[in-house]
This record gives structure tokens, C-alpha cells and sequence, in this order.
């Protein structure tokens, strides 16, 4: 399952959240990523300064707007912190591992560009 290519799909509160098995699987296909008491992803983002960290965080919200899904977002200086859950479920759910993939996405264009 190719998560960047995927869209999210809004979760209802009753919905149960991913288990852990599931999370486990998943979250191999975004091994950048950190899993968190299996209910949030989480990982930071490394940047030359703060003009690039704040560029990388307008491109993850045009995402985010995009899919209906956001993150939380930390910004210290040249590192920017993403973390990922579905609140409406309280823990994770395919809407995480989504956003998380194209954030990945980004990032990586963003690296090639420097190039």
C-alpha cells in the first residue's frame, strides 16, 4: 500500500483506532517515523535554517488543508517536529500513516532541490 498516493478519509468518533499489529505494519513502510505508544507518529526534520523550515511547513499545511488531516507542528529555529494522530479516535489510523507519507514527500523533494 502506497500511503503517499492514497487520500484520507474523515474518521467518526466511534471509529476504532488502528491496533497494534496494524500500527506495526504500517508504520514499515514510513521507518523515518516514530511510533508512540501506538497512538501517535512522530519525527523531526532537520533544515539548513529557518527560511527552509518554515518553507517545508507551508508545503505540509497545503498538504494537510488538502487531505483534512493536520498535524501538530513544533518549529525550533532549522527543525521542525510533525506529530500525527487522529483525535476524533484517540490513537491512529490510516489518516496518520497518509500524511506522514507525503510529508516524507516533501521533504524529499525539498533535499533533491537543494542539490
Amino acid at each position: 500500500m502506497d500511503f503517499a498516493q492514497k487520500h484520507c478519509i474523515p474518521c467518526e468518533a466511534g471509529t476504532p483506532p488502528l491496533d497494534a499489529s496494524a500500527v506495526t505494519e504500517r508504520a514499515r513502510q514510513i521507518p523515518e517515523w516514530s511510533v508512540v505508544e501506538n497512538k501517535k507518529l512522530l519525527r523531526e526534520f532537520k533544515f539548513k535554517d529557518f527560511v527552509e523550515a518554515m518553507k517545508f511547513v507551508n508545503a505540509v499545511a497545503d498538504v494537510a488543508n488538502a487531505e483534512g488531516h493536520h498535524p501538530d507542528v513544533y518549529i525550533f529555529y532549522n527543525l521542525v517536529r510533525l506529530e500525527l494522530s487522529t483525535h476524533a479516535i484517540g490513537g491512529l489510523s490510516d489518516n496518520d500513516f497518509i500524511l506522514a507519507a507525503k510529508a516524507d514527500e516533501k521533504f524529499g523533494r525539498m533535499a533533491a532541490s537543494e542539490n
